[in-house]
């Protein structure tokens, strides 16, 4: 354990809280949902706000991260550090609290579609929203949940992380409206097939029966994630294309 050096005050600065926010996204009746509760005490009691919390003495904020997620979707610990979880920026405004100064380290998770999420903690209620239909936020929480969704975007350009929307095995039709969910477009089919299929370690075909859809087609061929973590070459959105239009 390490020790306070000679002649050092720990007092001598205006102490701080460090809290951490999440903006966590699924896709879910084809359109991108972020998980929001009510705040269950002051302030903004009543509000809708990112889950999160302070983090407490004896961990580490990303462990708070994962923490204040299974409480706040009401799964084992266990599943929530299978999500994707990654840091996205910490928003220090010396007024972003009016309790006292909070220093947020906010968080981006990337989960499947899941359950009703319970809520925890100081959240009175849980609950999935179409992501740009919500209302006004509590603190700064409209700036971390727009920072977070530009980030998402953004990486699944140069990334494999658009599977982490998915369930373990999944079609490239249901891949494929991952994307069109984030991005906001419409991409074609064909192209993105190939796109997807031609890049090494992007998705692994699953052995067994392809799996029925819905619709008149024929049952789909399964995948699951590959071992690649980025995108050689990066798949881009379609900005300044005809719509439909990927390359």
């Amino acid at each position: 354990m390490s020790t306070v050096p000679d002649g050092y005050d720990p007092y001598a600065f205006t102490p701080f809280a460090v809290t951490v926010d999440l903006a966590v996204f699924t896709v879910r009746e084809g359109r991108l949902h972020v998980l929001l509760v009510t705040r269950g005490e002051d302030p903004y009691k009543g509000r809708w706000a990112l889950p999160g919390g302070f983090v407490l003495p004896r961990e580490s904020a990303e462990e708070a991260a994962r923490r204040e997620l299974a409480e706040e979707t009401g799964l084992a610990q266990d599943t929530v550090c299978g999500f994707h979880l990654e840091q996205l920026r910490t928003y220090s405004d010396p007024d972003r609290d009016p309790r006292m100064r909070v220093v947020s380290v906010a968080y981006a998770a990337l989960v499947p579609d899941l359950p009703e999420p319970r809520g925890g903690g100081d959240a009175a209620h849980a609950q999935w929203w179409e992501a740009g239909a919500t209302e006004p936020l509590a603190f700064d929480h409209d700036r971390i949940l727009a920072d977070a969704h530009d980030r998402i975007g953004a990486r699944l350009e140069y990334s494999c992380l658009a599977t982490a929307f998915c369930p373990a095995e999944f079609t490239l039709g249901e891949l494929q409206q991952v994307y069109e969910t984030v991005w906001g477009v419409e991409l074609d089919r064909p192209n993105f097939r190939r796109k997807v299929l031609t890049t090494p370690g992007f998705v692994q075909a699953v052995e067994g029966p392809p799996r029925r859809t819905g619709g008149r087609g024929k049952p789909a061929a399964l995948y699951r994630a590959g071992a690649a973590n980025a995108l050689h070459p990066p798949l881009l959105r379609p900005e300044g294309r005809p719509e439909g239009r990927t390359s």
